[in-house]
């Protein structure tokens, strides 16, 4: 599982617009969310950053992947033991989750930190609602190690370079109405430009994010072997 994919700056399939979003496999769709309501600012840790889905280590293997939390400064944090962390799955085309990840954590910080992943399996609840699991394959480990098989399911959690690009100082020099009242990116109230620098500067670059990656074959998350099978993806954070 080619986990390092985290830290490198390059194009990326997608992601999250406000609290839930999703993607098509056969497509993509390019939007994040970092923080940008009052809610996500004061629970840092329910907020999905970005959802990504791309190819695995293999042909046969898929590698989804959600972050939260940045931006996160140095790299030490944990996990909320409160929160279920949850990728869903699509796969009969009806925007209803047919398979379910579901990731827990415990008490510990940091690198002392356990995971439980649930899944692939059918959940118990769907929607707004959830129920955590308790049929299906179950994995362990410690944040910050990977865990699993390289044949089956493989699953790594921790603190990783944000992928996301984005030049945060000139994207409020277009829209000022998205702008932070006080501090270093506050400016006028009126636009100051109409498009992004060339080259721009990437403000997220220094920070961190928390990561929850988990790769397996493709197959245990298609409803049929067609080629032209596909699944829908995308994520939940709640209480």
């Amino acid at each position: 599982m080619d986990i390092s994919i985290l830290s490198r700056r390059a194009s990326r399939v997608v992601a999250l617009v406000a609290a839930v979003g999703s993607i098509g496999v056969a497509g993509a769709v390019y939007a994040s969310d970092h923080q940008d309501t009052p809610e996500v600012e004061l629970n840092p840790r329910m907020d999905i950053n970005d959802v990504y889905a791309f190819p695995g280590s293999s042909a046969d293997r898929i590698a989804l992947i959600m972050t939260t939390s940045s931006p996160i400064a140095g790299t030490t944090a944990s996990f909320d033991p409160d929160l279920l962390y949850q990728l869903k799955i699509d796969n009969s085309g009806d925007a209803i989750e047919d398979l379910v990840f579901q990731v827990t954590f415990d008490n510990g910080v940091g690198a002392a930190q356990k995971y439980t992943v649930r899944g692939p399996v059918a959940p118990t609840m769907t929607g707004t609602k959830a129920s955590l699991v308790t049929t299906g394959p179950v994995l362990t480990g410690t944040v910050g190690s990977i865990g699993g098989s390289a044949t089956g399911t493989q699953v790594f959690t921790g603190v990783r370079a944000d992928p996301f690009v984005i030049d945060l100082e000139q994207f409020f020099n277009i829209i000022p109405d998205r702008r932070p009242s006080t501090g270093p990116l506050s400016g006028p109230a009126t636009p100051t430009a109409t498009a992004f620098r060339t080259p721009g500067i990437d403000f997220l670059r220094p920070f961190n994010t928390l990561a929850i990656a988990i790769e397996l074959p493709k197959a245990l998350l298609q409803s049929n072997t067609a080629a032209t099978a596909n699944f829908g993806v995308w994520g939940t954070i709640s209480r």
